[in-house]
Order: structure tokens, then C-alpha cells, then sequence
């Protein structure tokens, strides 16, 4: 039986199911949880403590049809600016809660656009920012560079706060699928942004790709990975295109039929990951690419890789504070995501209360449940009783989840030893495996595609 054959079979070109940068996943948050477990979570980071935090911006210039982020359009700074005033109340709040000598080991600033923003006003987000938390010794502060929405004084003010990695969103350079998703981006453009943020030092680069795009084929992601490669990025994510237009509208101006097969999609990620290794990439779990002296390919080499809202990463801290309209914090506690509207978001933090509007407190088996996902994600494997042992649960327990997992996947994944390993050829079906392991996973509307 050949691989597709296989995957087919079991259920890969059919199936939706969660990405997982979290468990349980944001469908499963409630507001049982609200502004008073979010302040005692902070209360209870110890002083000294190493965090990250994450900065979110949901403006853009110009809305692309593709993204299902939480954003909103706007041809004015003004809002901008006004929303910004209230990241730094927010900022102010969260720091009256926190322990003193807190700091910050990862910062990321995400959206939406940040780079929308003009110089005077990242220099006043990032001296907010570090009012609240100073940056660690060793912190990493990244960015979310949108190339048609920058220029030289706003690199300028990005390399002034201390931004030491960058990330780029491609999708893909063919013009055909650019018009179709609404996301206008040439190569020489794209090209001038790496070249002025390696002038100013700012060597560290991340790029995001996306296959399964309208009108995408083999031909045309093998064009748009070359041309990336060469910008020669430290690290690459290769995220597959959700086609939700229920739950983001503006996808409805994408034509369906022009979305590639499921059988096609898995050719087009092939077809992107035989460039990425054959120039030299090391593999990273399920869809991220990095050169072998990057921090993430060293991370996954000594095992110390984790999973969280940003996809995969080497940050090894417990807390990631969310900050902004809909940014979610995880907590040893729980997850807290604040209001994802704007305007209730600035209503709640002006009102002078932190923002959140739901969440979930983990209970019971979440953090092992959480635990053996992150592991099949990150390694294609999990050592059950070791997560057991780090979850403070019992073996058995953990050996037990795994029951009929080789039935429901056979010839794809071992069950032995008391671990789990995914086969080779079963690495398509590793989100599905992941799921044999959520108590909370029900409907699938909401999800992506496996592959």
C-alpha cells in the first residue's frame, strides 16, 4: 500500500482537527474565568521570575482575505495611537501584580501590523513595555514585519527598543495567488525589508509560507520557496491555508474552487519540504523548518523545544502574559484571553480592570493531557510515564490514554515501553494522533485541515 493510499485510509484528507498550540484549545475556554484569577495568576509568579509577554495589534493597513487573525482595517494612525495609550494602562495593570525583579526572557509584538505603528509610537510601546518587565540579559524580542508596511525610521525605532529577531509573512510570491488573496507582496519588496533589517544588525529572521493556497501549484510553491531561500531565513513555518470563511468572513472572497484537493495540499507541503532539507534546513515538528545553528533546531536537538500560541519555540518560560484585544496568557494555573473585540477590550482596561473575558483553570488530567500532546507535536514521540512523573500524575494514568491508540493507527504508531512513537510515513496523521489524547475535542467546524 503506498503512503497516500494509507493516509487516506485513515482519515487524513478528511479530517479537521485543532492545531494544538494549546490544551485544552481556545473553542474550550469559558467565562468562569475572569479578572480576579487573572490577578492572582500574576500574584503568583515568583520574584525574580523569568515571563514572556506577548503584544498584540490587530491593525492593518489593508485587510488580506486569507487571514482569519482577529484584525480590523484603518487609514488613519489615530486609532492606532488611542489603542496604543490603553496597551500601556494595561501594562501598568499587569505590573502592580507582578512580584518585583520580574522579567522578560521572550517578547514578541504580533497582529494585525505592528509595524504599522510610526516611530514615536514604538518607542513609547517598548519603553511601556519596559517599565512593566525589563528585557532579561539573554531575552529574545521579535517582531512581526509586515514588508509593504515598513521603511527605514520604523526599523530604525525597532532596532533602537531592541528587537533581535524579526518574522516575515510571505504566503507565496506568485502574483496570480497574491490578487486572489488579497495580500500584494513582490519579491524586491519583501527582499529591501530583510536587506534594511540585516543593515541595522538584526540578524535572526523568521518567515512564514502557506501551502494549500488558491490557483497553488507544484510548480508555483517551488518558485516561492526558492525565492525565499534566497533571503536564507534562520527558521521558516510552512502552515497550511484554513479555509474557514464562516468564522472569517472576508475568506469568502476567496474563490473555493480554486482551493487544491486535500491529496493536493499534501503535494504542495512535500514539494516546499524537499527544498527546505535539500538546502540544508533541520526538519521541526510538524511544519517549521530551521538552519541547525538556529536556537529552535538547537532546542529540539537537546529536547528542550516547547509549543505554544506562536507555533513552536525555545522559550522555556512557565508564564506567557498576553496583552491587547483577544491575546491569550498561559499561567501554571490556566489560560486567561482577554476580550476579543476592540473597542470592549479598550472599554475594560479604561474602566481600569485587567481584560479578561474568559478562560479555562486547569483541573484534573489537563496538564498531562497537555504534556503528551506537546511531546507528540515537538518529537513525534511522548514518554508517557516521564510525563506522568513531570505532571505529578500516576503512570498508569498515562499508559491508559494510550489504549487502542495502534488499533485506530495501524502500521503508523508504536505503543511500547511506555512511550508512544509516530513512524515516518504516519508523521501527515500527527495532529490526529494528538487528538486521540483531548477528553475535550467535539466538533470540527471550527478547525483546519490535517494536512
Amino acid at each position: 500500500m503506498s503512503q497516500v493510499s494509507q493516509l487516506k485510509r485513515l482519515g487524513l484528507f478528511d479530517a479537521r482537527v485543532p492545531r494544538y498550540t494549546s490544551y485544552p484549545t481556545a473553542p474550550q475556554f469559558a467565562e468562569a474565568v475572569g479578572p480576579s484569577q487573572t490577578a492572582a495568576w500574576l500574584g503568583a509568579i515568583p520574584e525574580g521570575g523569568r515571563i514572556s509577554l506577548y503584544v498584540h495589534v490587530p491593525f492593518c493597513r489593508r485587510l488580506c482575505w486569507f487571514c482569519a487573525c482577529r484584525t480590523q482595517g484603518t487609514s488613519t494612525l489615530s486609532p492606532v495611537a488611542a489603542y496604543v495609550d490603553t496597551l500601556k494602562l494595561e501594562l501598568a495593570q499587569v505590573a502592580r501584580h507582578l512580584a518585583p525583579g520580574v522579567t522578560l526572557e521572550h517578547l514578541h509584538w504580533g497582529g494585525g501590523t505592528p509595524t504599522l505603528l510610526s516611530p514615536d509610537l514604538i518607542a513609547d510601546l517598548s519603553s511601556a513595555i519596559f517599565a512593566a518587565a525589563p528585557l532579561a540579559e539573554d531575552a529574545q524580542f521579535s517582531v512581526e514585519i509586515d514588508p509593504n508596511e515598513i521603511d527605514g525610521a520604523r526599523l530604525d525605532a525597532l532596532a533602537a527598543a531592541g528587537m533581535n529577531r524579526a518574522s516575515i509573512g510571505i504566503q507565496d510570491f506568485d502574483p496570480e495567488i497574491q490578487e486572489t488573496i488579497g495580500r500584494p507582496q513582490s519579491y524586491e519588496i519583501t527582499r529591501d525589508a530583510v536587506e534594511g533589517l540585516r543593515a541595522r544588525g538584526i540578524d535572526s529572521l523568521n518567515a512564514d509560507i502557506l501551502y494549500g493556497l488558491p490557483f497553488q501549484t507544484e510548480a508555483k510553491i517551488s518558485d516561492s520557496v526558492q525565492k525565499l531561500l534566497s533571503l536564507n531565513p534562520d527558521r521558516v513555518a510552512l502552515f497550511g491555508y484554513a479555509h474557514v470563511p464562516w468564522m472569517a468572513k472576508r475568506q469568502a472572497l476567496i474563490p473555493t474552487e480554486a482551493l487544491p484537493a486535500p491529496e493536493e495540499r499534501l503535494q504542495l507541503f512535500d514539494t516546499a519540504r524537499n527544498l527546505f532539507v535539500w538546502d540544508g534546513y533541520q526538519e521541526i515538528g510538524i511544519d517549521h523548518f530551521a538552519r541547525p545553528g538556529d536556537g529552535l533546531a538547537v532546542a529540539q536537538r537537546a529536547g528542550t523545544m516547547r509549543r505554544n500560541f506562536q507555533g513552536y519555540t525555545e522559550d522555556s518560560s512557565v508564564t506567557l502574559v498576553g496583552v491587547g484585544a483577544s491575546a491569550i496568557s498561559r499561567y501554571a494555573e490556566g489560560y486567561a484571553q482577554n476580550d476579543a473585540s476592540t473597542s470592549g477590550y479598550q472599554r475594560r482596561v479604561r474602566a481600569g480592570e485587567l481584560a479578561t473575558k474568559r478562560g479555562h483553570a486547569f483541573a484534573g488530567e489537563d496538564l498531562l493531557r497537555a504534556r503528551i500532546i506537546e511531546m507528540l507535536l515537538c518529537d513525534f514521540a511522548a514518554d508517557l510515564r516521564a510525563a506522568a512523573a513531570e505532571t505529578g500524575q500516576p503512570a498508569a494514568l498515562a499508559l491508559g490514554m494510550a489504549e487502542g491508540l495502534e488499533r485506530a493507527f495501524p502500521g503508523v504508531v508504536d505503543v511500547r515501553g511506555g512511550g508512544v512513537a509516530i513512524r515516518d510515513e504516519g508523521r501527515p496523521l500527527t495532529r490526529m494522533i494528538a487528538r486521540h489524547f483531548d477528553a475535550y475535542e467535539a466538533a470540527a467546524t471550527g478547525h483546519s485541515h490535517a494536512v
